[in-house]
């Protein structure tokens, strides 16, 4: 009888710590994998390094606005109104809040 509470116990501890730190510590990465395209012409972390306007300093409400407007074809762009059509409000929202807490 004691062996096979040890046991349980041992398996319930193994599953808790095999599970616990995968939920506990998860990160989401998307925002930065669906800015990465954006440093291409926007430079990266938003800075751009040439005519094209940085990201850097602007707040993600500022950006999220940007992009939905080119989105909607309400702003006029050479590239931007095609790229942003591409994603969702949510995607939008956030590489916007991405930007916006890149140093």
């Amino acid at each position: 009888m004691k062996q096979k509470s040890w046991i349980t116990i041992a398996a319930l501890s193994t599953s808790a710590a095999l599970v616990l730190p995968a939920t506990t510590l998860a990160t989401d990465y998307r925002p930065a994998m669906l800015a990465n395209p954006c440093a291409g012409c926007h430079g990266p972390d938003g800075d751009s390094p040439g005519s094209i306007p940085s990201l850097k300093g602007l707040s993600a409400e500022e950006i999220a606005s940007g992009m939905k407007a080119f989105k909607k074809d309400r702003r006029k762009g050479t590239v931007m109104n095609r790229i942003a059509k591409g994603y969702s409000d949510e995607e939008i929202d956030l590489m916007a809040g991405y930007f916006s807490r890149t140093p």
